[in-house]
């Protein structure tokens, strides 16, 4: 800070700045709030076809975010210039005041010209005494005592306006298009991150031998406190670059280099590596040009070798351990993940063999529970099942192109789901037995590639509708699956990620139950019609799924066996045939989105077709009971009932159908009080009779379950039609229950019947 500039300062401006970012703020909150309850809303609730499904609502919430970002943005750039302002104009004060006190006593101050000053005492003859007669003389002690006091002020001043334009800076430079959500509540908190990011990252460089037990814990409570801060974590990763982050987590992850810290903080290496691997997610998200080139560069030498200890470890190996943890930025993941697998190919000679291996003296790469960390596949799944349209991208790449000596492409699913030979897994805990983690990974991948939203999740209103490329993904797995039932029976596991895929694919199962050619020749009047109709009784919001009724009937069976798979489509099931029912029966309802002017065949297909549903999970559940998947019956009581708390009483969009089912404005929630009536007392009852059943010991015979199967599916099936009936003041309500009800034993019997065709060699002891 130059001292002329200092000494004159017009804050006049500044004060301007302050007070139109203030104004700004004020206008930018009522622009979000506009946004959030006007626009998003409107675009959440609105009737979207086509392409405006796949497009135009995801768009219009990502705007409306937009605004919310502006304002946080705005917000701390207006607290960090008020801070700013604020101190200067103290220093400004002070260093006026000092000047002052040194006239007094005769000190002048010099600016120098070159941003610089000096102070020099009196020389004249007629200063050397005051007023009353007594001697005044001004010491050199006087003289460096200002000049001190003026440095200090001048230095105080440089720290507020470097500090600044550093968070400014850093804030600008964050985002490359629209706004940063960083947010700080003054200029001190926002420049406490970057100094902290800066001493972590130096800690973090430190010799192995040189980093102590103390150095561990501050780096470990500093990246846990800061992990989801934006400025600390991109500062973070770029002071330490990609190869000292490599470098770093395979030293302290190893107990031949980092003894000490493994003797004395085996327990505590999990936290660690989620907390940088968190940190280094939302640094991941930053746009900054150090940070881009951070992204490209951890690519690049993801094959190989890490300069550590030892020599045998590669850069995937290392990184993808630390992606477990967090939401990674989509583009970097999709880069990733392409070099990663071209490593792969490779490493396994285009996937014949095995590769990763673990030995005996390699360390765990990875602590947080589960896998070893040694194959690298493993924790890049993970991280992609945080990551959905990565994932999705990701699996319908090509992991072998069409080219050369192949004559068919194998795409990253095939390969993965089918082909590859996974290596053989430790947990990282010594608990005893193989560790599923790899294949279960998957899963989870799979699951977030399919439905847009992160697995483990349930999706909501802004969670796009399904799109050509989850939608084939799906139809991929269904196929697989329905070719060999062993690629999901023999790893259980999976069977809740491909549960909760199912339910949010039942318009599009629902469909391929009706055994309607899905592409009628345009000749085929009678088809095309009926193709139309179908379409209307299941409407579908965005891409749908083409799929085979033997195909899906397999796939179903499949699921079925394991309780967290059967529960996650059947509790979708009946939440979505009650949706159904409250959709059609609403007389309301336009008449060109009707299927037919018969209400009676309407509530009698959708009774129909869920009751096979739910028949073909019937089949599999018994078989799991009677098999070797040593399953008790109550387990899946259980998993039917553990769903009441994952509702927590309330019927949300994620149940069951995802946001592929159309509710327009005509027949949203709160019309007349109908809307959600069937479907909370369908799905209340069945947590009933679940948690009922549950605590019931009694074993009973694969008889008496099939039969308990189907009359408990027509009793909810009524329900779910008379509730409807009713809240619509529709006559004969006892009517259309009947039909429901008579419709719904008969679909259930189907579904038996029709998987004891289609896979007579999957069905034992029933």
């Amino acid at each position: 800070m130059d001292f002329n500039a200092l000494y004159h300062a017009n804050f006049a401006l500044l004060d301007d700045a302050v007070t139109d970012w203030s104004t700004l703020i004020k206008h930018l909150a009522e622009l979000k709030k506009d946004a959030e309850d006007g626009l998003h809303r409107a675009a959440n609730q609105a009737d979207w076809v086509g392409v405006n499904a796949q497009v135009s609502k995801q768009f219009i919430g990502k705007t409306a975010g937009e605004f919310g970002e502006a304002h946080t943005q705005a917000t701390t750039i207006h607290n960090v210039l008020r801070d700013t302002r604020d101190e200067l104009k103290d220093y400004h004060r002070q260093l006026t005041d000092a000047v002052a006190r040194g006239q007094g006593k005769h000190l002048t101050v010099i600016d120098t010209g070159d941003g610089g000053f000096t102070v020099t005492g009196n020389t004249r003859p007629d200063w050397s005494s005051d007023p009353s007669g007594k001697t005044s003389t001004t010491s050199q002690k006087d003289v460096d005592d200002l000049r001190d006091e003026i440095q200090r002020i001048l230095s105080k001043a440089t720290e507020s306006d470097t500090s600044a334009k550093t968070v400014l800076t850093a804030l600008a430079d964050q985002s490359a298009m629209g706004f940063s959500d960083a947010a700080y509540k003054d200029r001190d908190a926002a420049a406490e991150a970057v100094k902290e990011a800066d001493e972590l990252a130096k800690l973090a460089k430190k010799d192995p031998d040189d980093l102590s037990v103390k150095d561990f814990d501050r780096l470990n409570a500093g990246l846990k406190k800061y992990h989801d801060d934006p400025l600390f974590s991109e500062r973070f990763a770029t002071n330490l670059g990609p190869e000292k982050t490599l470098t770093f987590w395979a030293n302290v992850s190893d107990p031949a280099v980092s003894p000490e810290l493994t003797r004395e903080r085996r327990a505590q290496l999990g936290e660690l590596q989620q907390n940088l691997g968190l940190t280094l997610a939302t640094a991941s998200q930053s746009d900054t040009a150090d940070m881009t080139d951070w992204k490209r560069h951890m690519v690049d030498i993801g094959d190989q070798p890490v300069h550590g200890k030892r020599g045998n470890i590669l850069g995937f190996q290392v990184m993808s351990n630390l992606m477990r943890a967090g939401d990674y930025d989509d583009d970097f993941m999709r880069d990733y993940g392409k070099k990663l697998m071209e490593t792969e190919r490779k490493f396994t000679d285009d996937g014949k063999h095995y590769a990763w291996q673990r030995m005996g003296f390699d360390p765990y790469l990875n602590h947080m529970k589960g896998d070893s960390g040694w194959d690298p596949v493993s924790g890049y799944l993970k991280g992609l099942s945080n990551s959905p349209d990565a994932a999705t991208d990701f699996f319908n790449d090509d992991f072998i192109p069409k080219d050369g000596d192949h004559k068919h492409a194998v795409s990253n699913f095939k390969y993965l789901f089918e082909d590859r030979h996974w290596p053989h897994e430790s947990n990282s805990d010594l608990s005893q037995g193989e560790s599923i983690d790899g294949r279960n990974n998957l899963a989870a991948a799979l699951e977030a590639a399919t439905t847009g939203h992160p697995a483990g999740e349930l999706p909501t209103a802004d969670t796009p509708p399904h799109n050509p490329g989850q939608t084939k993904l799906f139809e991929n797995i269904v196929s697989s699956v329905s070719d060999d039932n062993g690629r999901l029976t023999d790893h259980s596991y999976m069977s809740d990620s491909m549960g909760q895929i199912a339910s949010e694919y039942l318009p599009d199962i629902d469909r391929a139950t009706t055994d309607v050619d899905q592409h009628p020749d345009k000749s085929d009047g009678d088809g095309t019609a009926a193709w139309q109709r179908i379409q209307k009784l299941y409407p579908v919001d965005g891409s749908a799924a083409d799929l085979d009724h033997r195909e899906v009937t397999r796939f179903l069976f499949a699921v079925g066996q394991n309780p967290d798979g059967y529960a996650a489509v059947e509790v979708g099931q009946k939440n979505y045939m009650g949706k159904l029912m409250e959709y059609h029966l609403n007389p309301d309802l336009p008449a060109d989105q009707r299927p037919n002017h018969d209400l009676e065949l309407t509530v009698r297909d959708i009774a129909r077709h869920s009751g096979q549903v739910s028949g073909t999970l019937a089949m599999g559940r018994n078989e799991a009971v009677a098999g070797p998947a040593d399953a008790q019956d109550k387990d899946f009581d259980h998993s039917v009932s553990q769903w009441k708390n994952v509702l927590s009483g309330g019927i949300g969009t994620g149940v069951g159908v995802g946001t592929s089912f159309i509710a327009s404005p005509v027949v949203g929630a709160g019309v007349g009080g109908a809307a959600g009536t069937a479907t909370s007392v369908v799905l209340e009852e069945l947590f009933k009779d679940a948690e009922g059943s549950a605590k019931d010991d009694a074993g009973s015979k694969m008889g008496e379950n099939w039969q308990n199967g189907s009359e408990n599916n027509m009793k909810y099936t009524r329900r779910a039609a008379y509730e409807a009936a009713k809240a619509y003041h529709l006559p004969h309500s006892d009517d259309v229950a009947t039909w429901a009800e008579s419709s719904s034993s008969q679909g259930f019997g189907e579904g038996g019947d029709y998987m004891e065709r289609v896979g007579p060699e999957l069905v034992t002891d029933i």
